[in-house]
């Protein structure tokens, strides 16, 4: 056995020396691509799906369902941070219905099922109010969180202190709600509409007005009022134009930089003074038609001229003072001669004439500022924003602030006031809300591209062992042909030189050199005998 394995070891050896460094890498990569594919088979053919049994769990959750399966006995693993369990996919469905029957996961937030469950529990009435709000703001959330384009949601709520004076003013309640929706999703006019309502209605004595909602971004979203009130005279139409007017530069300043600087690292703020005044005014103006020499069209033309020459009475009269007598009045004592000469010239022109009612649009922006909060790169280190970074951002604002500003109001601007309207801020948030991102799944293009390529490794490897193994047979049969025969050396025996024992070496020296020969002599002694 040792000699057989000797022996395909030296013929494996000679084989190898006699390859090309070509063929030598060759072989070496299909091996270990062999490897990997088998690997990979048994890997893929061996190993359990696994598929999510929860997701979006919290901490909690997470743990008491691991918790759970591990008494179980039943494989599990936790993926996307800890916000996902994954179970055997044969397991999943029923895993459900048995942790559902079981009451897990139990997210240990206070919703109104806590009320039923410990109603034998005695409590003081602090200690009630304070779980009623808490399963209030849980059960809101939960509710908010059904609505399409919304993944997660926070809500705080301010319920107004009972006071022990009978009185009909009771307060109004407040509340807060962080809304972290979908990327890319924008809510409908109706939508935010439909959300106001829905808090407003879930919470006792809660009007709309007390209702502030944003999303992660810190992009608020206002109901607008309904009634179609142009002129902006009430008070509350002209709040909402300034509030209107101030979201969307918040908007486009928050867009703006957070691209920039990343929509979590900036937090804008604007203030607007508006001029609601609107001016009614009517015109009445006359313009030449020949603008040039300042004179109109002449529609009517009269012109009268008179003439008369001749001897006349001298003029006289009573000299005296009489009451029918003119004072101062000399009198003549001769005929004189008179010429007499009138000329009356009367033009009808004719002019444009305009008539203007000009109505002067209100909501002009009178004063400006924006104020923005940053924070750095590295919120510990204020210095690791560039001065140059900052500089940069209080321009963009101050030539936001100088067109924004109504022309008739930011003439007088000059570049120190439009700096004294413009704050930028670098430090670090700390009161931001903040939610966990999902990882991305792979995609299914990867699978395929994956099995493509393994279907085409498997290929070229059925391709290369089908030219391998018939190179191998004619290396086989290559050496049963050029194989000589070993022929085992018999030591030369010393032995007497005599009659028989030269007739044995010719006969054999015969039987060699001429076997035919010497199958004829051999039959002839046969045939003797």
């Amino acid at each position: 056995m040792n000699d057989r394995l000797k022996k395909w070891l030296n013929r494996f050896t000679l084989f190898w020396k006699e390859r090309t460094k070509k063929q030598k890498w060759i072989a070496v990569a299909s091996l270990a691509l062999l490897l990997l594919i088998i690997g990979a088979t048994v890997f893929f053919a061996t190993r359990t799906e696994m598929v999510p049994l929860y997701s979006n769990l919290t901490p909690q959750e997470a743990g008491q369902i691991k918790e759970t399966l591990d008494q179980r006995n039943i494989k599990s693993e936790v993926a996307d941070n800890g916000t996902t369990i994954k179970v055997p996919k044969d397991l999943a469905d029923s895993l459900k219905v048995e942790l559902a029957a079981e009451g897990i996961p139990n997210s240990g937030m206070i919703d109104y099922s806590f009320f039923g469950k410990n109603a034998s529990f005695g409590m003081t009435d602090n200690e009630f109010n304070v779980v009623k709000l808490e399963a209030m703001q849980n059960e809101l959330a939960n509710l908010i969180k059904s609505i399409n384009g919304v993944e997660d949601a926070k809500v705080m709520i301010n319920l107004p202190q009972p006071s022990v004076f009978a009185s009909d003013n009771q307060g109004e309640a407040s509340a807060s709600i962080v809304l972290k929706t979908k990327p890319g999703y924008q809510f409908s006019d109706q939508q935010i509409k439909a959300l106001y309502h829905l808090v407003s209605k879930s919470v006792p004595n809660l009007p709309t007005d007390n209702i502030v909602i944003m999303n992660q971004f810190f992009e608020y979203f206002d109901l607008k009022n309904d009634e179609k009130n142009s002129t902006g005279t009430t008070f509350a139409a002209q709040q909402e134009i300034k509030q209107q007017i101030e979201r969307d530069i918040q908007q486009r300043v928050q867009r703006m930089l957070g691209t920039m600087m990343g929509q979590d690292k900036v937090a804008v703020s604007v203030t607007a003074d508006i001029d609601f005044t609107q001016e009614r005014r009517e015109e009445n103006l006359v313009a030449p038609v020949d603008e040039e020499n300042n004179e109109g069209i002449a529609i009517s033309v009269q012109r009268i001229q008179e003439t008369y020459s001749g001897n006349g009475a001298p003029p006289g009269g009573t000299a005296g003072t009489g009451a029918n007598e003119v004072p101062n009045y000399q009198a003549g004592a001769n005929e004189a001669n008179g010429n007499y000469e009138r000329t009356e010239e009367t033009i009808n022109n004719e002019v444009n004439r305009i008539k203007k009612n000009i109505v002067e649009s209100p909501y002009k922006i009178r004063d400006l500022g924006i104020q923005v909060m940053v924070e750095p790169p590295d919120p510990k280190d204020p210095n690791s924003l560039p001065q140059q970074t900052i500089d940069d951002i209080q321009k963009i604002l101050g030539t936001i602030v100088r067109t924004s500003i109504d022309k008739q109001y930011g003439q007088t601007l000059t570049d120190q006031d439009i700096q004294n309207r413009v704050v930028v801020s670098v430090q670090k948030f700390n009161g931001k809300a903040t939610f966990e991102e999902p990882k991305p799944a792979i995609p299914m293009w990867v699978y395929i591209v994956g099995g493509i390529g393994l279907v085409l490794l498997i290929t070229l490897f059925i391709l290369w062992w089908r030219s391998r193994k018939s190179d191998e047979e004619e290396e086989e049969e290559e050496e049963e042909i050029f194989e000589q025969p070993m022929v085992q050396e018999i030591p030369d025996i010393h032995e007497q030189e005599t009659e028989s024992t030269m007739r044995r070496k010719q006969l054999e020296r015969l039987a060699k050199e001429k076997p035919d020969e010497f199958a004829k002599l051999l039959r002839t002694w046969l045939s003797e005998e």
